[in-house]
């Protein structure tokens, strides 16, 4: 299992759309092949930072690969502040 980890910074006043839209679009990633989860979660600062898990690395790059997450992402730009980078993490306990 992979799990990436991904910073968001959102515009000032968009916080409750984007919690919306992170929920629409979960429709449409929960189908891709692999797929476990994607969260949003606050930190105790007050951050944001989306956490999602996917059977394999490659399911997970196919996911992004796809027009489906280009079409997502595009989306996700007009809350963001900035394009984050995941971290990706390979799960080997537990």
């Amino acid at each position: 299992m992979v799990i990436a980890m991904l910073d968001v910074n959102i515009k000032p006043g968009r916080e409750e759309e984007f919690k919306a839209w992170v929920a629409e679009s979960n429709d449409i990633i929960s189908k891709f092949d692999g797929f476990v989860s994607r969260r949003l979660l606050r930190g105790s600062d007050g951050s944001l930072r989306m956490m999602v898990e996917f059977d394999s690395e490659e399911q997970f790059a196919a996911m992004r690969s796809s027009q489906e997450h280009r079409s997502v992402h595009r989306q996700a730009s007009e809350f963001r502040e900035d394009t984050p980078a995941p971290a990706i993490y390979r799960v080997v306990a537990g």
